[in-house]
């Protein structure tokens, strides 16, 4: 535990403004240091005192900006209330006997510099520092715990099988795609820009990667990259690219639907149809959501950790410095802007 009372210090945050529809923009959320913090958790609790170091920018953010009615998964963020979301952070102080003073976490935490977190079964301990930290926002957290769960739990590939991958350069697309490559299977990926798709193809090791705003026709499209059709599909993007995949499975093909992000901002949600590809090539389509895998992390280590120390991973990060920032590089999202896991830098590990 810190000695003393614990020190106050002005406490910089990303306030959520109002509930959004549509295009989030950075109004919605604004950067204020008129809070203050005491750096000691409250005596008597379990709550843990963090210096949040990095902020992961996720898309399902998105979702919590607006009002959620009936979710058992997520919850909205309360107007007037600083963004939280995923991040790496040092302890300060605890009153859990867990956690102490300079361990490295991650987890849940605020879009501050300081948090109190009240819920610290929430948190990660680091124990692996041989990689970067800001790994344990994307790669050896939440976004590598998906990939991991969607590609191996959730669609159970085998060598050989033809892997198709949408939003196939974000956080966790490009990690599926080398999944699936290291398990020996052939990989298309889908990206929204000629740079991405040479990234694709020339540094994570994809089969064969396209621009999916240049084809007219994403059925053809497909045709093209799986004459044979297509066993697992990781689904990041919903919409029209669904409905073609659709048509493209293979009989008892897996779907894996991890995120539907051109569904995020819209006020009426898009239809499908072609559902009944469903039925005719009886197609196993699973939503998963990966809070119900963490007891899996462990087993996600063992996998992961030597691929990393072997280089036989590559993990692509956009990491921007300032929390001030954290607003205009959220919403830079959810035009393509980023390549890789986006990241905030709130101030260097000491």
């Amino acid at each position: 535990m810190a000695s003393g009372e614990g020190e106050v210090m002005r406490n910089k945050q990303v306030i959520f403004r109002d509930y959004v529809t549509g295009n989030p923009k950075e109004s919605d959320m604004y950067v204020t240091d008129s809070s203050t913090i005491k750096l000691k958790a409250p005596q008597g609790s379990v709550a843990v005192l963090v210096k949040n170091l990095y902020l992961a920018c996720d898309p399902y953010l998105r979702i919590r900006m607006g009002r959620i009615e009936g979710s058992s998964v997520f919850t909205s963020f309360t107007p007037g209330s600083p963004l939280s979301g995923f991040g790496v952070a040092k302890v300060l102080d605890s009153g859990h006997p867990e956690f102490k003073e300079g361990d490295l976490v991650w987890g849940t935490t605020g879009w501050e510099e300081y948090s109190l977190i009240t819920e610290p079964e929430q948190l990660f301990k680091i124990h692996h520092t041989d990689v970067p930290l800001s790994y344990y926002t994307g790669l050896l957290g939440v976004p590598g715990m998906t990939a991991f769960v969607g590609f191996h739990e959730v669609c159970s590939p085998k060598r050989g099988d033809s892997v198709f991958v949408s939003a196939a350069a974000g956080a966790v697309g490009q990690l599926v795609g080398q999944f699936a490559k290291l398990m020996g299977c052939y990989v298309v990926g889908s990206v929204g820009s000629k740079e991405k798709v040479d990234l694709l193809k020339n540094k994570l090791g994809f089969d064969e990667a396209f621009n999916y705003k240049e084809e007219h026709d994403l059925d053809a499209a497909l045709k093209r990259y799986f004459p044979k059709g297509i066993d697992i599909y990781f689904e990041n993007v919903g919409g029209k690219m669904l409905d073609a995949v659709l048509l493209n499975m293979r009989p008892h093909g897996h779907i894996s639907v991890c995120g539907m992000i051109s569904h995020y901002n819209l006020n009426q949600p898009q239809g499908f149809s072609n559902l009944t590809s469903l039925i005719y090539n009886r197609i196993r389509m699973e939503g998963f959501v990966v809070f119900d895998y963490f007891h899996l992390y462990p087993k996600f280590l063992d996998m992961v950790l030597p691929y990393i120390r072997e280089g036989k991973i590559v993990y692509l990060e956009d990491i921007v410095e300032g929390l001030e920032r954290g607003p205009a590089t959220l919403v830079g999202l959810f035009s393509g802007r980023n390549v890789g896991k986006q990241v905030v830098l709130v101030a260097p590990a000491e």
